[in-house]
This record gives structure tokens, C-alpha cells and sequence, in this order.
């Protein structure tokens, strides 16, 4: 029997996921959704009627993120942040929290990070992201070896996002979604793109040793029917959903909803008001 007290399994390998990203960036980090997240958090930003003096910035790719965000605090998304509590106005956590294993911990952190109404936003891959070359690899596994091996990190859906929001503590709470679709030759020029943004396969339960040549082939193929690319048949399309989380640190100065119960007029009474004050249509 399972002690419950006992710390659940770690779902990352931190050591490889440091290891792959440190390898990409030495290759040339292929860092397109990387800047699509930064363009995007930037007009977001700039939305917001507001200067931002102090701000951090929670990323495993410093070297990206740093030019986009100058004069900001950039911190490694480790299990412990490096960030003093009430010390800023807005925390960016970068394409990173996907590989948490306690997302909850890292919003937590950043949200005790923040000062009165300081801003959240994490930007992080969820939803459907690559669900196609998920569900092929699996079938192929499961008609080739009778097994399945974990190989894609599992994506959290917006709506469980939306919820880990409130549960860190921060107020008016959004989560929302930015899809985007790629097109790769095949499922190897795939995993070589993931491995080239340092996205490669760091499960902590992943096979320890090569994958059999004929589950890629079987997976490469099945890809290639059920995915293809609209505008090219001959190559496949896979799905990124880029997932964004916005909050704000609790404050006097924030809306809030009325006390049940205080309302000074009923609803009733709200609507014969206005049926009053509509004019009616009049029937030629």
C-alpha cells in the first residue's frame, strides 16, 4: 500500500531538462514560440494603464527573455524562486511552468513575489499542444510492442489552469488560450525542433534507451494520414496552444463582488424599471 504522506513521483527529470535546454542553446536555440509568447505579453502590457517599475521575469531561457524585458529581475524557474517577497510590481513567468512539478508552488511563489496589485502573467504550453504526434506514437507503441512509454509531457487544459490561478492567491484571475499550428516534413523534423528548443523528452519516467525504429516508422506514418498539413498534404501539422494566465496580487483599490444580501433593489424590481423606460415598438 502507498503511504499517502509519501512525496509523489516527480513528473520532470530536472537534470536532463537543464541538460537538453543548455544543449539547445548551445546549437541555436530555435525560439519561435518563445517570441510569439514575448510579442504577445508585451501587447498585454502595454494595454494595462499602468508604468511597471520592478519587474521579474521566471524563465529557463534567460538569454531570450532578458533583451525582451530590460532593467527586469530574471530568475531560473527552479522548485524555489529566487525572488524576496513584495519586492515587485509585475512577475512574467516564461514558457517554462509546463515542466513544473508543483505549478501551484511556482504561482504561489510568484504571487507572494508581487506588492499590492502587482500583475501575473505566465505564458506556458497547454491544451492540445502536440496531441497529434501524442496519440500517433502511442498507437504505434501499442501495436508494435503491446506497451505505452511516456514521451510527450502531459498539457494541462485552461479551464484546470484558470483554477490554479485563485488557488495561488491572486485576484481577478484569467486564463486564455492563443493556438497555434506548425508544419514539419515529418515526425522526425519534428522531435528534432523540439529538441532544438530545448523541449526534447524530459520525463522523469521516460525510456532509458532507445525507441525501436519500427514504432517510429508505424508512428511516422500514422501522423502523416491522420495530421497532414492543409496547404502542403506531403508534410504534417501539429498543434502548440500557448496558454496564458493573468492575475493580480489582492488590494483595497481592486472590485470586488457585493455582499449576499445587500443589494438595495430586487431584480424584479430592476426589470419592470426598465420595461418602463423601453419604448415600444409600434405595429404599423
Amino acid at each position: 500500500m502507498t503511504d499517502p504522506a509519501s512525496p509523489r513521483p516527480a513528473l520532470t527529470d530536472r537534470t536532463a531538462l537543464i541538460r537538453q535546454r543548455d544543449r539547445a542553446r548551445r546549437a541555436g536555440l530555435a525560439d519561435l514560440f518563445h517570441q510569439i509568447a514575448a510579442d504577445e505579453i508585451q501587447h498585454r502590457l502595454a494595454e494595462v494603464n499602468r508604468t511597471f517599475t520592478d519587474p521579474a521575469v521566471v524563465t529557463g531561457f534567460p538569454d531570450l527573455w532578458a533583451p525582451r524585458f530590460p532593467g527586469a529581475r530574471v530568475v531560473a524557474d527552479e522548485p524555489v524562486l529566487d525572488l524576496a517577497p513584495s519586492a515587485h510590481d509585475l512577475v512574467i513567468h516564461a514558457l517554462s511552468l509546463h515542466w513544473a512539478d508543483d505549478p501551484v508552488g511556482q504561482l504561489v511563489q510568484s504571487a507572494r513575489a508581487l506588492r499590492p496589485d502587482g500583475l501575473f502573467i505566465g505564458v506556458m504550453f497547454g491544451g492540445q499542444t502536440l496531441a497529434e504526434p501524442r496519440a500517433a506514437l502511442a498507437r504505434a507503441e501499442a501495436e508494435i510492442t503491446g506497451g505505452l512509454s511516456p514521451r510527450i509531457l502531459p498539457m494541462a487544459e485552461i479551464r484546470d489552469l484558470g483554477g490554479l490561478l485563485s488557488r495561488a492567491g491572486l485576484a481577478l484571475p484569467v486564463a486564455d488560450l492563443l493556438p497555434q499550428r506548425a508544419s514539419y516534413r515529418d515526425l522526425i523534423h519534428l522531435g528534432r525542433d523540439l529538441r532544438a528548443m530545448g523541449e526534447g523528452n524530459a520525463l522523469a519516467a521516460r525510456l532509458r534507451h532507445p525507441t525501436r525504429r519500427a514504432v517510429l516508422a508505424r508512428a511516422a506514418a500514422i501522423l502523416a494520414q491522420d495530421s497532414p498539413d492543409r496547404d502542403d498534404p506531403s508534410r504534417v501539422a501539429v498543434s502548440f496552444d500557448l496558454v496564458f494566465l493573468t492575475g493580480w496580487a489582492p488590494s483595497d483599490s481592486q472590485p470586488r463582488p457585493l455582499r449576499p444580501g445587500s443589494a438595495q433593489k430586487s431584480l424584479a424590481d430592476a426589470l419592470a424599471e426598465l420595461s418602463k423606460d423601453t419604448p415600444r415598438k409600434q405595429t404599423p
